[in-house]
């Protein structure tokens, strides 16, 4: 069994970056992470050791009673800000500048007079904290969300870790079911996505299998693993070197791995020695299927 990894893959600068504001805290126990600071369960356990407490993600009425809260990278909406800030709570805002960008193109666009449409996930931490801001809008997450919008003006952008093709596809149906509508794209895929979908379509390539590491509520990692379906090459998602399973692959494959932007590079390393461990156990004992 060959084992390849792709080029690009794993921790984009925006985690790195959060990860390390959270390592530079001085008293992790007077301070509340709004939400996950990563979908990664590792990293979370991790940050629960270290003391920090978080809040629930899935409602975003943060009622800390630490006197610090930290903003993950994922961002929330300049409401929630002033909201945490009238509460008397000091921020660490640790919102990735990509998905600041978005907040900031939502905004620009409501002020032109555009019903904002944004391409994404519903519910998503990163789409809520962008549409929190907005009076009106629709979030689109396939083709066949698109409708007629009945508007004369439209703006569109897309959350930061869509696929690429995908925000193409819905675009163009917006364009075609909105023929008479004043129609301004914004393209707001963050740049460390679309280097890891075009890494993800070069090994698919080279590839029989795809072994994909991330958390199992990443939305980045859960669309490498989609991208690998769409182009009908199995994929294996897993958090750990621990949830792998031998009977996955053959001895004669070529397996892939790559990794969502919230994976530590020890977790990656580790999945790539236990994938060798089969190779070589292969080779010994001259297994075949």
């Amino acid at each position: 069994m060959n084992v390849i990894r792709a080029d690009e893959m794993g921790m984009c600068f925006g985690v790195r970056d959060a990860l390390q504001i959270a390592a530079e805290v001085d008293d992790p126990t007077r301070v509340t992470i709004h939400g996950e600071l990563v979908h990664n369960r590792i990293v979370n356990e991790r940050l629960a050791d270290a003391g920090f407490r978080q809040s629930d993600e899935r409602r975003r009425d943060c009622h800390a009673e630490t006197p610090l809260v930290l903003i993950t990278a994922h961002g929330v909406s300049n409401a929630e800000r002033e909201r945490l800030r009238s509460a008397g709570k000091q921020l660490i805002d640790t919102t990735c500048p990509l998905v600041r960008r978005v907040h900031d193109a939502a905004c620009e666009l409501q002020s032109e007079g555009r019903h904002v449409i944004l391409i994404g996930k519903k519910g998503h931490v990163e789409v809520r904290g962008i549409v929190d801001d907005l009076d009106e809008y629709d979030v689109v997450a396939g083709v066949e969300d698109v409708r007629d919008f009945q508007a004369d003006r439209l703006g569109i952008l897309s959350q930061t870790t869509m696929p690429v093709d995908v925000v193409e596809a819905i675009t163009r149906e917006i364009r075609r079911q909105n023929r008479d509508a004043d129609i301004r794209f914004v393209d707001t895929v963050c740049h460390p996505t679309k280097r890891r979908q075009t890494a993800m379509m070069d090994l698919l390539e080279r590839v029989d299998a795809v072994v994909v590491v991330g958390g199992k509520n990443s939305n980045n990692t859960w669309r490498l693993v989609e991208l690998c379906r769409q182009h009908d090459t199995p994929a294996f998602h897993v958090q750990s070197a621990d949830d792998i399973l031998p009977e996955w692959f053959r001895p004669d494959e070529t397996v892939g791995l790559t990794a969502g932007t919230s994976t530590l590079d020890e977790t990656i390393d580790q999945v790539h020695r236990a994938l060798l461990r089969l190779r070589h156990c292969h080779e010994e004992t001259g297994w075949t299927q």
